[in-house]
């Protein structure tokens, strides 16, 4: 076998591969052997049939075509190794000649990774914010802690804001009760916003035993997004009562004594929280300043895909969990198709030069994943998915999915290198050290992060093989 390649742009080449017919043999001794347990020819016995019988009762041309649908993938992989191609995506192949007992000739035009230099990184520099928390902050984490601790009772009077009010519901489209429409009991605060738009206005000044009407579009169910007409009955109308803010409470809502304790807890987890955000705000620009330094050109068919693969677990993932489509979608977030469009080729040609970059990465520091970190990732993406870890871990494996955890690990160790060489600086100009045992995990949630759906698609794959599983079962 001969093969040339063809550079066609930065990212794609044609492979133009030459193959001797005495190569063919091993294919052509298969494709008579598996034409031979498809067909019967009176006076043989099954899949004893001669090759000159074949030939004259099928045509030499069907073995053929058997033979080279056999031999193109081993010939085309043998050439891309040959070349030492590092090739994305199938292939697109054309036989340019095939003369019997001659040669097979043929053509392959396939995407390639771009090669990439990595320029010096250490000179990056960013500002982040800074981790600052006031006693305001304090205050509404201890605020938040008394609502959740917060008793109901009963009153005979009319609903105000803030009231636990119980209700029935019963909603109606075009004159019609749906039958996923019907509701009783539910609890609701006033105010909280948590049910339909309207409900606020209706049930205020109701008494148990009142009831009203007002018109709501759906947020989900059979009808979401449209109109509905919804009679809501009080049946309770409660009063809600905070507990006094003391050592009490303290020790009703915590294992600490006092609420001087409660609240240095507070103000101290409240610190935790935002470091981790200025960590994560960190890696996250200094993966931008770092992909500004690097010029990356992008395969055309792999960004069509890529793109295909991100509209497709936002619409059957995401969107599909919510009761939304795209339209719905689209509407509550004000943007037009062509907005959603541009903005989504935007975010895959981020994702993928991304990946590529911290790839390269990858190799030039010579990275490597131990099992301990693929297992922490793993139940990350788990619990992103909703799934149980070894359901999760499963669904991966059966998927084939594990080497594209791997490449996420070792990814985001890649960014986490390139995070410790940068300066990165808070608002008030403190240099910041996030040189931490967290850091690879945190610079894995980043580049994840940036690469968009590409993490998301591993997980949407996995959940769905779950499901099939369950199907299946």
């Amino acid at each position: 076998m001969k093969s040339a390649v063809e550079t066609l742009n930065p990212t794609r080449v044609r492979l133009t591969v030459e193959v001797p017919f005495e190569e063919l043999k091993d294919s052509l001794d298969a494709a008579y052997k598996k034409i031979n347990q498809q067909v019967t020819v009176k006076g043989f016995r099954k899949g004893k049939v001669p090759a000159r019988v074949i030939d004259q009762r099928f045509g030499r041309g069907a073995v053929l075509e058997e033979a080279v649908n056999d031999a193109l993938p081993k010939f085309y992989t043998e050439a891309v190794n040959e070349a030492e191609l590092n090739v994305l995506g199938q292939p697109e192949v054309d036989i340019t000649e095939l003369k019997d007992n001659e040669t097979l000739n043929f053509t392959a035009e396939v995407d390639i990774r771009p090669a990439i230099e990595i320029p010096d990184y250490s000179g990056i520099e960013v500002e982040v914010d800074a981790v600052e928390v006031s006693d305001e902050d304090v205050d509404k984490a201890v605020e938040d802690l008394r609502n959740r601790f917060a008793s109901t009772s009963p009153v005979e009077r009319a609903a105000e804001d803030g009231d636990v009010v119980t209700v029935d519901l019963e909603a109606k489209v075009d004159g019609e009760v749906l039958a996923d429409g019907v509701a009783s009991g539910v609890s609701y605060t006033i105010g909280s916003g948590e049910l339909l738009d309207g409900i606020d206005d209706a049930v205020k000044g109701l008494e148990a035993g009142g009831e009203a009407t007002f018109t709501s579009e759906l947020k989900g169910g059979s009808a979401a997004g449209k109109e509905a007409e919804v009679t809501v009955k009080v049946t309770q109308v409660a009063k809600r009562e905070l507990p006094e803010l003391d050592d009490d409470f303290a020790q009703l809502a915590s294992e600490f004594d006092t609420l001087d304790e409660l609240k240095a807890d507070s103000r101290k987890r409240l610190e935790s929280a935002r470091q981790f955000d200025q960590a994560t705000q960190a890696q996250e620009r200094v993966l931008e300043k770092l992909l500004e330094l690097v010029e990356v050109p992008v395969p055309e068919k792999l960004l069509e895909d890529e793109i295909r693969t991100r509209k497709h677990n936002l619409e059957h993932h995401q969107l599909g969990q919510m009761g939304l489509d795209l339209a719905k979608y689209l509407e509550i977030q004000g943007k037009t198709e062509e907005e959603f469009d541009a903005e989504t080729r935007e975010q895959a040609v981020k994702g993928i030069k991304t990946q590529f970059v911290l790839d390269e990465l990858v190799n030039k520091e010579k990275l490597n994943v131990n099992q301990e970190e693929l297992t922490e990732h793993l139940m990350r993406r788990a619990q992103s998915s909703g799934m149980s870890p070894d359901q999760f871990a499963q669904a991966v494996v059966e998927g084939g999915q594990v080497p594209m955890l791997v490449g996420e690990v070792a990814r985001g160790k890649a960014l986490a290198v390139v995070v410790e060489a940068a300066t990165v600086k808070d608002t008030n100009g403190e240099v910041i050290d996030l040189d931490d045992e967290d850091e690879a995990a945190e610079a894995a949630e980043a580049a994840d992060s940036a690469e968009g759906e590409q993490g998301e698609a591993a997980s949407a794959e996995a959940a769905d093989k779950a499901d099939e599983g369950k199907s299946d079962a």
